[in-house]
């Protein structure tokens, strides 16, 4: 029997690429070369990128717009439906916890973390009611869910009480293209954009939100680095979250040290600047898997980081590890920046462990999942 044919909906994935954008875009361009027989639905602004990334895939842009959650929610639930039986697929695939209710085809949708449950006070409580329904919706309806971590499977059915699901763990992958341990001139090309010239600093990448921790981080530094004659900088590389906690932090910090917030730096210069740092520090209150942990460590970075949810499932044994509180993040800053062999033990850790996750092998489990469900939705059709 031939393997089924997948519509990928797209149209979540925004312009600014994340750490969803970019399990998206991986995972089609991993499908695509390993030949699975693909459709791709996106906005139009992706339509160019995608048929880039997958060059055998079938790719399709919206006509209306999806620039909004509503629009696209919207256009999800009324076109979607329709537009996936006018193009003859078997499975639909979902990677951002919504799906199409109406559906005839087989479903697959990707629920990243449990984090709107256990922690709801870390999002905005629009953005955590929307989500907690979705994920449950999902559980219920969808033929079979993708989750990215033993953790987060675990934390769903802990606390959703849908007994009934089928979840697949699938690991993410690393786009080795674009992590790996940089040259010179991918360092320098960071700093530039940074605005560093030579001074050493310590690297965040990750969206300014209250679950990364970003204040507590803030606070460690300062603890860690104040009474060092040349204090590294601290630069926090990502979009700003909802809240004014990282803004409250940063005023708070001694005015002789230097903290950038660099905003959404362009793709390219990642490697550059998480490599180029004297450590990476993710002190996450909790991940569904830790996407920039795995990317910092393909860049031969050493990385600092919390033993929450899915965080160990990434760094096993080559990261170092810290509390939450900005006194234990503070202790583990000045024990690995006194010891500069730990922390090349730690880097080469690294990038050995990195190689464990690739996108070819979560393209292919994804594969084994879409014929799973298609598989399941044609006996329970029959």
């Amino acid at each position: 029997m031939p393997e089924p044919r997948v519509l990928i909906d797209a149209t979540a994935v925004p312009a600014d690429r994340g750490g969803v954008g970019r399990y998206v875009d991986s995972l089609i361009a991993a499908l695509d070369e390993g030949g699975a027989r693909l459709t791709v639905v996106c906005q139009a602004r992706d339509a160019q990128l995608y048929s880039e990334l997958a060059p055998h895939a079938r790719v399709v842009h919206t006509a209306q717009s999806a620039a909004t959650r509503t629009a696209r929610l919207t256009w999800e639930q009324t076109t979607l439906p329709g537009l996936a039986r006018r193009l003859a697929v078997d499975v639909v695939h979902s990677p951002h916890y919504t799906m199409p209710l109406a559906g005839r085809t087989a479903s697959v949708v990707t629920l990243h973390d449990a984090t709107f449950f256990t922690d709801a006070g870390l999002h905005s409580s629009v953005k955590a009611r929307f989500f907690r329904a979705w994920t449950v919706t999902a559980l219920r309806r969808a033929t079979l869910c993708v989750v990215p971590s033993f953790a987060t499977a675990e934390e769903l059915r802990r606390v959703t009480r849908v007994r009934d699901a089928e979840l697949r763990v699938i690991q993410h992958g690393v786009d080795v293209n674009r992590f790996h341990p940089p040259t010179a001139e991918e360092i320098q090309a960071a700093r530039d954009v940074v605005g560093l010239g030579a001074m050493p600093y310590l690297a965040f990448l990750g969206a300014l939100e209250p679950r990364k921790n970003v204040p507590a981080l803030i606070r460690g530094f300062s603890l860690a680095v104040a009474d060092r004659p040349d204090p590294p900088a601290l630069v926090l590389a990502g979009q700003p979250g909802w809240d004014s906690q990282v803004e409250s932090a940063l005023a708070a910090a001694p005015l002789r040290l230097r903290v950038i917030r660099a905003g959404y730096l362009p793709y390219d210069t990642l490697a550059g600047f998480l490599g180029g740092a004297e450590l990476v520090a993710y002190p996450s209150l909790g991940e569904g898997f830790g996407l920039p942990v795995l990317e910092a460590m393909a860049s031969g970075a050493c990385v600092l980081t919390t033993r929450r949810l899915a965080l160990p499932e990434v760094g096993g044994d080559a990261v170092a590890y810290c509390g939450v509180g900005a006194g234990d993040i503070a202790a583990a800053l000045r024990e690995l920046l006194d010891n500069p062999g730990r922390r090349a033990e730690l880097m080469q850790a690294a990038l050995r462990r990195a190689k464990e996750f690739s996108w070819a092998t979560s393209a292919a489990l994804h594969r084994e999942a879409y014929d799973r469900a298609w598989h399941k939705h044609r006996r329970a059709k029959a």
